[in-house]
């Protein structure tokens, strides 16, 4: 088992989240995992991105090569363009819709929109809209990590479980927000799947 993922956004959209609950996942599945460092501007506005790698076999490195992750997963449109060239053959593209505008000439979204729906393997998810319906607007990089859950070959349970781990010294409110953005990202990703 190998699963080679790039995420990536904007800063201040909780990519560092992501990752981190991802890889307490697989650590607690006793799986090796590398994670490059987030690279970008760390503070509100800047493009931000990682390369993360999880194998059940020792990992060498901890970059993803051009044309080799097997999932792209963006909490921003124009990002998930930028790092496409990453994407393998057959691999997904999870993303979420809704830009975060931080420059004056950033692009038409309905372009941007169009350009992903091409994409043969590509999951579009409006995070933003399901985080505010289950009552966790500011959960929606959650959102995209449940969207993104059945193409990095972990089970939801384990997700909710590195949750819990990760989020537990916040308080329970702020780790049940996050399971139901991630279990509302999972619902909407399995929906889309099957039409």
């Amino acid at each position: 088992m190998k699963t080679d993922i790039v995420l990536a956004g904007v800063g201040g959209q909780g990519i560092l989240s992501i990752s981190v609950v991802i890889g307490s996942a697989a650590l607690s599945n006793n799986l090796h995992i590398k994670q490059s460092e987030v690279h970008g501007m760390s503070q509100r506005g800047g493009a931000v991105y990682a390369h993360l790698r999880i194998s059940d076999k020792p990992i060498a490195s901890d970059l993803i090569s051009l044309g080799k992750a097997d999932v792209v997963l963006s909490v921003e449109p124009m990002e998930a363009l930028r790092y496409l060239p990453y994407l393998k053959p057959g691999g997904w593209l999870v993303t979420n819709t809704n830009p975060f505008v931080n420059i004056a000439n950033y692009p038409d979204r309905q372009l941007l929109i169009n350009q992903l729906n091409e994409l043969q393997n590509c999951l579009l998810i409006d995070a933003d809209s399901v985080a505010s319906d289950c009552s966790s607007a500011k959960a929606s990089n959650m959102v995209m990590l449940g969207a993104a859950s059945p193409f990095i070959n972990m089970e939801i349970k384990e997700l909710e479980n590195a949750i819990v781990s990760v989020f537990g010294t916040k308080g329970e409110n702020i780790v049940a927000m996050n399971i139901r953005a991630l279990q509302a990202g999972y619902d909407v990703a399995v929906q889309k799947k099957s039409q």
